[in-house]
């Protein structure tokens, strides 16, 4: 163990494997030096160039392993490294962030882990961004090695990120913490900017299923509208006498992908022309309806209503104003996804 100190690797399964065969071998070693001493020698230079093999080996393996765990993270440019790596501090008053307040999220700059929320951002005059809270189970706190600050880093990646300090008095919360700006990222929030549709067209579970899948779309969530009960629940609606439909809330950005072309899918994966239900699904519940927004959205759907029926279709789908929204239980969210499999009722069929 002399020849390999314990400040060694040790992440190597065979670190120690070395020093216990040199352990082993040495009796044999000094028994055979009063035998020979030049045939010892050579033994001994042999079992030298084994040992330098076996750690030059464990050496690039620890090197592959740490480059892989690298490759997980953002590529940080020198000067990243200098503060987020080597625990560095950029100077006040230039970081990207010090006087930014724009609505959204800070990540880290290595991982890109949710570190603190721009509602919790506060001018504090220091020269750099500070907080006053922080994401939940985010951060995390060490001892700095000024031996007098508390350093904080991201608790996902160990990225610097700067200090907290308390007792300050600068907000209610009476908490700040330091952040430089070359350990963030922001991420603006985009949520005014999402759009919401409404579509109905038999079981949700199908529904649901493919407008998950398509590009532009940030969410789909199964529910209920169009009934007078308030928070109905699954057998209020199931029993056909709540007045609901099963609907899916589609939440979409608008710069990606258009209402009608959100409109055209929903005619795409159900049966438009079917009065009374969804395949073996009947009930007004099952209903295929489009709840519209506005007149903008009235218009589309007659247009396209319009271009089925020009092809053959007898479009029964049901055109109504948009009305509360309930979200359905948690059982009914990503059924499909969760059973890992598809629908039999919602099959899409190009139509335009």
């Amino acid at each position: 163990f002399f020849l390999y100190p314990a400040s060694a690797d040790v992440s190597c399964p065979v670190s120690r494997v070395p020093c216990l065969l040199l352990l082993l071998a040495l009796p044999s070693l000094l028994t055979s030096c009063s035998i020979n001493l030049y045939s010892t020698m050579k033994n001994y230079i042999a079992f030298a160039l084994i040992l330098l093999s076996i750690l030059i080996s464990c050496k690039k393996g620890n090197t592959m392993t740490n480059e892989n765990k690298d490759n997980d993270y953002r590529e940080l440019t020198k000067a990243e490294e200098r503060v987020i790596v080597d625990k560095g501090t950029e100077m006040p008053f230039t970081g990207e962030y010090n006087d930014h307040f724009e609505k959204g999220t800070y990540n880290c700059k290595r991982c890109g882990a949710p570190l603190f929320r721009s509602t919790d951002k506060f001018k504090s005059q220091c020269g750099w961004p500070s907080f006053d809270d922080e994401i939940e189970g985010a951060i995390k706190r060490l001892p700095d090695r000024d031996g007098s600050r508390v350093e904080i880093i991201c608790s996902n990646c160990g990225a610097h990120l700067g200090h907290v300090f308390e007792g300050e008095q600068m907000t209610d919360k009476n908490l700040r913490h330091c952040v430089n700006s070359i350990s963030l990222v922001f991420v603006p929030d985009r949520s005014a900017d999402l759009k919401k549709a409404y579509f109905a067209g038999g079981c949700f579970w199908g529904v649901e299923y493919h407008f998950e899948k398509k590009d532009g779309v940030e969410s789909a969530v199964s529910g209920y509208m169009g009934g007078d009960l308030k928070n109905p629940l699954y057998r209020d609606v199931n029993s056909g006498n709540s007045g609901h439909y099963e609907a899916v809330k589609i939440t979409y950005d608008p710069d990606k992908i258009s209402y009608e072309e959100l409109a055209k899918l929903f005619f795409e994966i159900h049966d438009p022309t079917q009065e009374n239900g969804q395949g073996p699904d009947i009930g007004q519940q099952y209903q295929s309806v489009i709840f519209y927004n506005n007149e903008e959205e009235k218009e589309t759907a007659r247009k396209l209503i319009g271009i089925l029926e020009d092809k053959g279709y007898d479009v029964a789908t049901k055109l109504l104003p948009a009305e509360e929204f309930f979200k359905a239980e948690d059982y009914h969210q990503d059924y499909y996804k969760k059973k890992g499999s598809k629908p039999y009722c919602h099959i899409y069929q190009k139509k335009f």
